[in-house]
């Protein structure tokens, strides 16, 4: 309140020394209804990172105190606007913790729209350094593609590029900065942890600005994700505006959830402080998946120009997808020994195929090396494959630019399906908040992809019964292909309410929790087979225990075919208590339009506890956010 109280007498009391009572009071109220009006203009809700709650009142995102000048400036944005006025206006003690120090953003905004004359002179030394290391001119969205293999990179990532003036014309971006946020995480919590806190909220969120070349290594390298390279057509004023905000946010905690507070929400906001007017929040009330980011990003007219940065990963396969396996045998023999590069069995090889070779050699042990501690005997064995190189150079690197990943379906999917189970008719009715599953319409999608949230399918039987037939809460899958170069794990992991075969043919709902590991293969260009591992705990009310345990084995072929996407495949679980359970399901997708799909589904069950069960269902799909 003292606060508010020395604003309005900073802002009135000079001016109105001399004035007659009356034009005080008139002109108080004038000051007053300014401040009203500046503490709703959405640009001043942007820099607080306000949200409107369905009361009527405001909350913050920003979870720290130490963000707000006002002790209600969390929930009141007239408060906080008050408080930084009488701040900024304050006498100078300590420069660099001065408002106009700790605030630029605010004060350059607050200084144009009040025409401030009189505010004292600071020499914020550290924030003209810092921002004149950065040298805002231009922005640069950055989407790393997902990686399978890394739980925490199955959705993507978003961050933002800052170019100073120089770097497009010197082609210097690796000097650039970089704007990310990212969860806080202190200490090393395995996958299963660091999904279940993602999703509760259980990290702190914090922006950075962090030099780009080392995102770059993080991302192409140490995650192997393909970049895609987005220009935005930001004016300077409107980066330095963005950058002068994220000086505020330094070391600012945000609650961090993975499916909307997240990296890509976060820098929308950014963006709606970069260029006031811009509403790209407004569309993510519920999920903010980074594509569906990027696509509204694309949809407000901000991109001018796309790239594409292939991983160091597929930039490897890609050279050694036309060696044959002897070839791949010696890629990882003179990886290990690079005196085999003398060997005359390897000589006697045409030069052509020796440079690809070598080559691919050069680029597994660079991939070997990624996140490493330096190792002189692989510094030697990286230099002695460069001479080689050098003295037989290969043909440049062609790699085919996968489809944009904002041109995939989208993210949300309502599904309508007519089917029989055992000659009984049924309709089905369902709704998945996010995102894809390895039969879904393929375009900007890997084969052998699936990351499936809260899915919900209710269905209706003849004589009007209903059963809620699955809630998913999570279902992840990474099928990634083992070769002969990189043998990575395939993996799967779900939770949730599903029907099983039940007593007396029926079935019963069960809650369960399930996952596995195994391999998959590249049988052809779009075929892949995988078998995995796998164990399962089910609350089931046809058991006599609370819960049971179960081990089996899930197998089976990706087809991606003229139509879509196929997958054949056999499941089985073997109970400790005597119960087994296997399936057999085909699975063909017809991409009717981007958004748009028909699924053909038939399955055979079986059931210790009661006989074999067929069904078939037709089922419509439509994609939307």
């Amino acid at each position: 309140m003292l606060k508010r109280l020395a604003c309005l007498t900073l802002l009135v009391c000079a001016p109105l020394c001399a004035a007659p009572q009356a034009a005080q009071a008139g002109t108080l109220s004038v000051e007053h209804g300014r401040l009203q009006q500046l503490a709703s203009d959405p640009f001043w809700i942007s820099l607080g990172h306000y949200q409107q709650t369905r009361l009527g009142g405001w909350r913050s995102y920003v979870d720290d105190p130490r963000f707000f000048l006002a002790d209600n400036g969390a929930h009141d944005p007239q408060a906080e606007l008050s408080a930084t006025l009488a701040a900024i206006k304050a006498p100078v003690g300590d420069a660099q913790q001065h408002a106009q120090c700790v605030y630029p953003a605010r004060t350059r905004w607050l200084r144009d729209q009040l025409h401030l004359r009189d505010l004292p002179t600071v020499d914020c030394s550290e924030f003209k350094a810092w921002f004149k290391d950065v040298a805002p001119d231009s922005t640069v969205l950055i989407f790393p593609a997902a990686y399978l293999n890394s739980p925490s990179s199955m959705f993507g990532h978003t961050l933002l590029r800052i170019d100073p003036a120089s770097a497009r014309a010197n082609n210097t971006t690796l000097l650039s900065y970089a704007i990310n946020f990212g969860a806080y995480i202190e200490g090393m919590d395995n996958s299963i942890l660091y999904a279940w806190k993602g999703l509760a909220g259980g990290y702190p969120g914090l922006f950075s600005m962090v030099p780009y070349q080392e995102k770059l290594s993080e991302y192409r390298s140490l995650e192997n994700r393909d970049l895609w390279e987005y220009r935005l057509n930001l004016s300077t004023v409107e980066t330095e505006r963005m950058v002068e905000h994220v000086w505020e946010l330094k070391q600012i905690r945000f609650s961090y959830f993975f499916f909307d507070e997240n990296c890509s929400y976060r820098l929308l906001e950014l963006l709606e402080i970069a260029r006031p007017g811009l509403k790209l929040t407004d569309q993510f009330d519920l999920t903010a998946i980074p594509t569906d980011t990027v696509k509204a990003i694309k949809a407000a007219g901000l991109v001018e120009k796309t790239e594409y940065r292939p991983s160091r990963e597929r930039e490897l396969l890609s050279r050694a997808e036309p060696l044959d396996p002897d070839e791949q045998q010696w890629v990882l023999a003179i990886s290990a020994d690079t005196a085999r590069l003398q060997d005359a069995a390897y000589q006697s090889l045409p030069a052509a195929r020796r440079a690809l070779i070598q080559d691919a050699a050069y680029r597994l042990e660079r991939y070997r090396a990624n996140g490493q501690a330096r190792d002189s005997q692989a510094a030697q064995r990286s230099f002695a494959l460069l001479q080689s190189i050098n003295r037989n150079p290969p043909p440049a690197l062609q790699i085919e630019q996968p489809g944009l990943p904002e041109e995939g379906h989208e993210s949300r999917t309502w599904q309508l399906g007519v089917g029989s189970r055992d000659d009984k008719a049924f309709a089905e009715y369902g709704l998945r908040m996010a995102y894809h599953d390895l039969n879904d319409n393929a375009y900007g999608f890997p084969l052998g992809a699936q990351i499936e949230i809260l899915q919900l399918k209710l269905r209706q039987y003849e004589g009007n019964e209903w059963h809620l037939q699955r809630l998913d809460l999570a279902t992840i899958r990474s099928m990634t292909p083992r070769t002969e170069l990189l043998k990575p794990w395939s993996w799967q992991v779900a939770g949730g309410l599903e029907r099983v075969p039940g007593k007396h043919g029926d079935q019963t709902l069960v809650s369960h929790v399930n996952g596995g590991a195994g391999g998959t293969w590249q049988l052809d260009d779009n075929l892949l087979g995988f078998a995995l591992g796998t164990v399962r705990v089910e609350h089931n009310n046809d058991f006599a225990a609370f819960v049971a345990p179960a081990a089996g084995f899930d197998t089976g072929l990706l087809w991606r075919n003229p139509l879509g996407n196929l997958s054949l495949e056999a499941k089985g679980d073997y109970f400790t208590n005597g119960e087994v359970r296997r399936s057999i399901s085909l699975n063909q997708q017809w991409e009717v339009s981007r958004n748009l799909g028909l699924r053909l589904t038939a399955q055979r069950d079986f059931s210790h506890l009661g006989g074999p069960q067929n069904e078939v269902m037709l089922q419509a799909r439509w994609y939307h956010y």
